[in-house]
């Protein structure tokens, strides 16, 4: 089932350092289980509404992911039955201060920013979220290209690992990790998020006033 994605979740998990080719750029260990951190609802826009570059920031990336949707609460939940809590698929630009990452040594300011977690264009559990092609286009250049098979824990370890640290409602959403080729936007910069079987996520990049 395909589902317009227009409702604001709860919180946003999101993982770092999933794919290897990723830690890799950054030139840090491959991680032995999952790094989460947590983007506020606050930070989430849709499809067609403006990533806002903020006042005193410097790097402003673009994150191309695939996001798991909760659809129902969701607690210790064992990788093998992981299925039944996910409502669906969707595509996610984690958007990332990259100085301000650095600088702070942790990842709550640089990546909750209003505006800095862009999500839609719809749900669907019409996919094969071990299997999906992860492309990113600034400008309408390709940025990022791999594959979910590509994922250091894929979806199953992701939720059973998340939910045995929290509770997760109906509409949460987990971001999966970030291929290789991240890269900065600055204002004027239409960015897409595409993820095979889902769409295309489109949003610009907007000067604050």
């Amino acid at each position: 089932m395909i589902r317009k994605l227009d409702t604001v979740p709860s919180k946003v998990i999101a993982l770092g350092l999933n794919y290897r080719d990723h830690a890799e750029e950054f030139k840090l260990p491959v991680p032995k289980e999952p790094i989460i951190f947590m983007k506020p609802a606050t930070a989430v826009i849709f499809n067609g509404e403006s990533i806002v570059y903020p006042r005193g920031a410097t790097r402003v990336d673009y994150e191309a992911e695939l996001a798991i949707a909760i659809g129902r609460e969701a607690r210790n939940v064992p990788a093998a039955r992981a299925g039944d809590y996910i409502l669906g698929y969707t595509c996610l630009n984690d958007v990332t201060e990259r100085h301000m990452q650095g600088r702070d040594g942790q990842w709550t300011r640089a990546k909750s920013f209003d505006t800095f977690c862009p999500v839609g264009p719809v749900v669907t559990d019409e996919i094969d979220p071990d299997n999906t092609d992860v492309k990113s286009f600034v400008n309408g250049e390709l940025k990022q290209n791999s594959n979910t098979s590509q994922l250091i824990f894929p979806v199953a370890r992701i939720v059973e690992f998340v939910t045995s640290v929290m509770t997760l409602l109906p509409g949460d959403l987990i971001a999966t990790g970030t291929p290789s080729g991240v890269g900065p936007l600055k204002p004027g910069d239409e960015v897409v998020i595409e993820v095979g079987g889902i769409g295309r996520l489109v949003n610009r990049v907007v000067a604050a006033d």
